[in-house]
C-alpha cells in the first residue's frame, strides 16, 4: 500500500468504523479458527447479502 500525500490545505482523517458485539465475536471466532488450523474459515453468506437482479428497462 502506497503513501498518499495530502494536498495543501486538506487534512485526511480516518475514523474507526463502529462494530457490533456480534461482529466482534465473529472476528474472534475466525481468528481462533485460523490459529488452531492454519486455514481460513468458510462461512455461508447471510440471507441479507443475496444479489438482486435489476429489472431490464
Amino acid at each position: 500500500m502506497g503513501h498518499i500525500k495530502e494536498p495543501n490545505g486538506v487534512d485526511f482523517t480516518v475514523d474507526p468504523t463502529p462494530i457490533t458485539e456480534k461482529e466482534k465475536n465473529r472476528i474472534s471466532e475466525i481468528i481462533a479458527y485460523y490459529k488452531a488450523t492454519g486455514r481460513k474459515k468458510v462461512f455461508q453468506k447471510d440471507a441479507t447479502h443475496k444479489k438482486r437482479k435489476l429489472p431490464v428497462t
